[in-house]
């Protein structure tokens, strides 16, 4: 082989080289993505669960007990589609009773609440690390290498939802 041939068959092996590690990147930020959601929909059920508990001492009224009960069973049970809307119905209905609910309660009912702002907390870290792992990844597809060879496969583009601007 000539020294031509050697160069372009090296510069080959490189871009295929690069290729392959564009397309591993890509596939470990989708599974991030993944992950983070994963995360993100665990603590979103955990403070429904906690709402209903909520929603069964004595914190609330009757009509703010039916309200918050409704709407964490709504957030719980709701499709991909209607996720968004439900998690904005029970951010709201949270905060209402926390602003027109007395400040003295029970020690139960001092654990819940703090449970509650707990859990909010970490779900505003987990929503955090959630779009910035879908902004990276939407970074990364829109290379045009990325596009051109078809490296995401058919993976959909991943994408945040309304409700995660919204929580308390």
């Amino acid at each position: 082989m000539n020294f031509k041939a050697l160069v372009i068959l090296f510069l080959v092996a490189l871009f295929a080289w690069y290729l392959s590690f564009l397309a591993t990147r890509l596939d470990r930020l989708h599974h991030r993505v993944e992950t983070s959601w994963a995360n993100l929909d665990g603590l979103l059920q955990r403070r429904a669960a906690i709402a209903i508990e909520i929603a069964r001492s004595e914190i609330a009224d009757p009509a703010s007990s039916l309200l918050l009960t409704f709407a964490a069973h709504q957030a719980r049970e709701a499709s991909v589609k209607d996720r968004s809307q439900a998690e904005t119905g029970l951010t709201g209905a949270l905060g209402i009773l926390l602003e027109t609910s007395e400040t003295m309660h029970g020690a139960i009912e001092q654990d819940l609440l703090r449970e509650l702002s707990e859990l909010n907390e970490k779900i505003k870290v987990a929503i955090s690390l959630h779009v910035e792992s879908v902004n990276r990844t939407i970074l990364i597809r829109s290379k045009w290498t990325i596009r051109t060879f078809r490296l995401a496969g058919r993976a959909p583009l991943p994408v945040t939802y309304e409700f995660e601007a919204d929580v308390l």
